[in-house]
């Protein structure tokens, strides 16, 4: 005999083999596309920005939310033959914005510099090395 129990915010229902073998009778309904809840991409169907998509990292609700939003817009809606050859301005506003928070948007060469630092120091000291042979040789 099948029965449902609820434990918290958690409903469990057990079922018997029988109710396995039985085809399910459920009615499935289709997905609306307008629904605000449902997960969309970074581009929702009637060609709106989905700022919510979490393919965009949290860069529109950062510091510079409304920078990034303002870049990207113009980018997208762009219909400049080079797309968004007239957004540079928007883009030099975001990324004065990002360098003044560099905990939260490190810089491509801040990030080299972290996650190898024995390689600059090898390059460092083969430089120094081959400046004292240089200066030895003339």
């Amino acid at each position: 005999m099948s029965y449902c129990r609820q434990e918290g915010k958690d409903r469990i229902i057990f079922v018997t083999k029988e109710d396995h073998e039985t085809p399910s009778n459920a009615e499935l309904i289709a997905d609306d596309p307008n629904d605000p809840y449902e997960e969309q991409g970074l581009i929702l169907p009637n060609g709106n920005i989905n700022w919510n998509c979490p393919c965009l990292g949290g860069m529109a609700s950062g510091p510079c939310g409304s920078q990034f939003k303002e870049a990207f817009s113009c980018f997208h809606y762009s219909k400049e033959e080079v797309k968004g050859s007239e957004c540079i301005d928007y883009f030099r506003n975001m990324q004065e914005c990002m360098q003044k928070y560099p905990e939260l948007y490190p810089q491509e060469e801040d990030k080299d510099e972290s996650a190898a630092p024995s390689d600059n120091a090898a390059l460092s000291s083969e430089s120094d090395s081959t400046a004292g042979r240089e200066e030895r040789e003339t």
